[in-house]
């Protein structure tokens, strides 16, 4: 089973836009990594930090069929991940799979997200973590207009 294509789309905008943020700031750490930390702080603020444990866990271990590379990745107890960013400094010479990992994974998580909260619910704590033009809500989590 994949990652819905709507989730799938949702996931890579946010990485775009981590990305291009990059371009603009100081570079830190991998467009993927920014996704993952800033639905970490808003989520655990509504979750806590184990329940964004699990749902980061789960959405992982969902992930990695589908993105063998992410075998090396892992959630810690606090809900950070580690391994990610060396996993695609790796890929990154392969340019057509540079962030599929990323992409699938953040999608993961935001399909589970969206299984358990609600769609309404997932577009708030989104529009939470990513206030500017990074979540356009005329567009829903399903990939369609609402």
């Amino acid at each position: 089973m994949t990652a819905a294509p709507g989730m799938r789309d949702l996931a890579h905008r946010l990485l775009t836009y981590e990305a291009g943020a990059a371009k603009t700031s100081e570079p830190m750490e991998s467009p993927s990594l920014r996704v993952y930390e800033k639905l970490r702080q808003s989520l655990g603020e509504f979750v806590g930090v184990v329940g964004f444990q699990s749902l980061a866990s789960r959405a992982l271990t969902l992930a990695r069929p589908e993105a063998p590379s992410l075998s090396a990745a892992r959630v810690t107890s606090d809900g950070s991940l580690q391994a990610l960013g060396e996993i695609e400094t790796q890929i990154d010479m392969d340019k057509d799979r540079a962030g599929e990992g990323g992409i699938i994974l953040i999608a993961r998580l935001l399909g589970l997200l969206r299984s358990f909260l609600g769609e309404a619910l997932t577009l708030s704590l989104l529009r939470n973590a990513w206030p500017s033009e990074a979540f356009d809500d005329r567009n829903s989590v399903h990939g369609r207009k609402a």
